[in-house]
């Protein structure tokens, strides 16, 4: 099992990782079990979230627990000046278990050491999401029918996006090719890249996002550029529609080619790529469901039969 909260996806080993998955897709095949009763959940989301802060709510609701939190901290006592620690504190009163989005990074790291109350990150800053990284792994191994050897291009905004950040530590145990295609400004960050060296995992640089490189991916993972990680907006209006990715584009990819994205999508991803069966993405929100559930049953303990 875990050590109790899930704040980076660097905590899991590979059998955890596996586990994970396996009970995801026992929760697909059945996702209402009632293993939570007189159980209570936190979402505190100090920072906006549909996709993550719904699937979380939903999978403890299927899971027969109770949902109490926030979507807005402008109507907490931390527009007053509480601290998280005290909020932390407060909140560990009355629940089993706190699902929080924070704008800081560490922010999940250190609510995990002035609680006992198991945390689970939903994304700090633009450091982790290992939530998502369970759905995406969850995604990939269910299109791709595996983990291992798998050709995956990053395209975007990889300096600030928590998802790739941690989707190349959960894909380090099944030895992939990368891909990262992005402009000089959004580059992968030397940290990451690091990782892959000291991991031995083969990565090559883009700034141009080309069909040649579509052809030779098994999984495309398509991200947004973030407006709310740019101080500099002129810096932003030059970037934030970089690569497009259009139908047309598609033509000659490989028939297993899969598109991913964690959403929400602006304009990097073409309407006309909705109606292409290699389009993934709305079902990868989908698979956020049973990922959420099985690590909301693996922090607290809960087997699955």
């Amino acid at each position: 099992m875990l050590n109790k909260s899930l704040v980076s996806i660097d905590q899991c080993s590979k059998e955890d990782i596996l586990r994970i998955l396996d009970n995801a897709r026992k929760f697909e095949e059945n996702p209402n079990r009632k293993v939570l009763e007189g159980k209570v959940a936190a979402t505190l989301f100090f920072e906006p979230s549909t996709r993550t802060r719904l699937s979380f709510e939903t999978a403890v609701n299927r899971l027969g627990g109770r949902v109490i939190g926030f979507q807005d901290a402008r109507t907490t006592s931390s527009s007053k000046g509480e601290t998280l620690k005290d909020t932390i504190l407060m909140v560990s009163n009355y629940v089993d278990l706190i699902i929080m989005r924070h704008h800081l990074e560490g922010a999940a790291r250190y609510a995990s050491e002035v609680t006992n109350i198991p945390i689970i990150n939903a994304g700090d800053g633009a450091n982790q999401h290992p939530s998502q990284t369970m759905l995406d792994l969850y995604s990939i191994r269910k299109t791709q029918g595996k983990l291992t050897d798998l050709t995956i291009t990053m395209v975007g905004d990889l300096k600030y996006g928590r998802t790739v950040h941690s989707l190349i530590v959960g894909m380090s145990h099944f030895n992939p090719k990368f891909h990262f295609v992005a402009p000089k400004e959004l580059r992968m960050p030397d940290e990451q890249k690091n990782f892959c060296d000291e991991h031995g995992l083969h990565y090559e640089e883009h700034t141009d996002f080309t069909e040649e490189i579509i052809n030779q991916t098994d999984i495309l993972y398509m991200t947004r550029v973030q407006r709310e990680r740019f101080t500099d907006l002129e810096e932003y209006e030059r970037v934030k529609n970089v690569y497009i990715l259009r139908n047309e584009m598609l033509k000659n990819s490989r028939e297993n080619l899969r598109i991913l994205h964690p959403l929400p999508r602006v304009n990097e991803i073409a309407y006309d790529v909705d109606d292409n069966p290699k389009a993934y993405y709305i079902q990868q929100a989908r698979n956020g469901l049973f990922a959420r559930q099985a690590i909301i049953c693996d922090v607290l303990g809960i087997q699955i039969d």
